[in-house]
């Protein structure tokens, strides 16, 4: 579908394409993790956690950082874990330092490794999953493991990203087609004299000069090759050249467009500068070098 687009669309798509890719690219900037920030917040509530239970002198052990999204969060001494207090603190602090509101808290005795306690807070609070809030966890040697849980682009971001792409496309389609509409494309009648290569092209009269010789094209000869020259070194489809030249004219025809581009070739081999060259399975393109 795109390689057969008029240039300017394609001009237009890929811009578009551009902005989109910027918007993507800035939005997940929002969603980065910086460790830091992390570090800060949960060492806030083991301190906090610590004020809960009346211990003002032990310590928060340094924060380690397990991969790219998930900590640790250990302490000094023995702790009690009151559910209720370590959802609200952790949601807390997070909002403050404004860290994704995706993420999900384990709490893992140091004897055995095995969670003790666990939840899952998502960004709608109806999808959260905490249980046992009611239910502390005596006091023991606990690691508290946070893992976010960020993608770059959620789903509905994606959609948004979707519509601007195609609204960008169907804008550009849309523009393209009015202006096509009321800006139509010049007949043979409006092109005096045209340099290609070597050659001087008399859309009015015909024919192609080289020096002193004269070279006669038919009219449908003359019409393709306008075309052509006019979009130089740019694909133009078959379906476009077909209604052009012959569909416009209430004919239609099977393989008399590769009729037409043979002779052309024939009549413009001379010249090393021009090449008619056939795109496979789209249409065709005069490519044509600075002489």
């Amino acid at each position: 579908m795109f390689f057969t687009m008029p240039m300017k669309i394609k001009n237009q798509v890929t811009t578009w394409l551009v902005v989109v890719l910027l918007l993507v690219s800035c939005s997940n900037n929002k969603h980065e993790i910086a460790p830091e920030k992390v570090k800060v917040a949960l060492r806030a509530v083991g301190h906090h956690l610590l004020l809960a239970q009346n211990d003002s002198t032990s310590l928060v052990l340094p924060i380690e950082q397990i991969s790219t999204s998930k900590y640790q969060l250990s302490f000094e001494k023995e702790i009690t874990i009151v559910p209720d207090s370590l959802t609200s603190i952790i949601s807390y602090y997070f909002n403050k330092a404004s860290l994704p509101a995706q993420y999900i808290v384990e709490v893992i005795p140091c004897s055995d490794e095995e969670i003790a306690y666990s939840y899952q807070v998502q960004e709608t609070k109806d999808m959260d999953i905490i249980p046992c809030k009611g239910r502390n966890l005596p006091g023991a040697c606990y690691l508290i493991t946070v893992e976010f849980l960020v993608s770059n682009t959620s789903p509905n971001q994606w959609i948004w990203v979707l519509f601007i792409f195609l609204g960008g496309i169907l804008t550009s389609m849309i523009f393209y087609s009015f202006k096509k509409k009321n800006y139509p494309a010049k007949s043979i009648e409006d092109h005096e004299i045209m340099n290609i290569g070597h050659f001087s092209f008399y859309p009015k009269q015909h024919k192609l000069v080289k020096q002193s010789d004269e070279i006669s094209l038919s009219k449908k000869e003359c019409e393709l090759l306008l075309i052509l020259v006019t979009n130089a070194n740019n694909i133009i489809t078959r379906e476009e050249l077909t209604k052009k030249i012959w569909e416009d004219n209430g004919v239609i025809v099977g393989r008399s467009l590769d009729t037409y581009i043979s002779k052309l070739r024939k009549k413009l081999k001379d010249d090393t500068n021009i090449k008619i060259v056939n795109v496979h399975g789209i249409g065709y393109k005069l490519e044509l070098k600075s002489v």
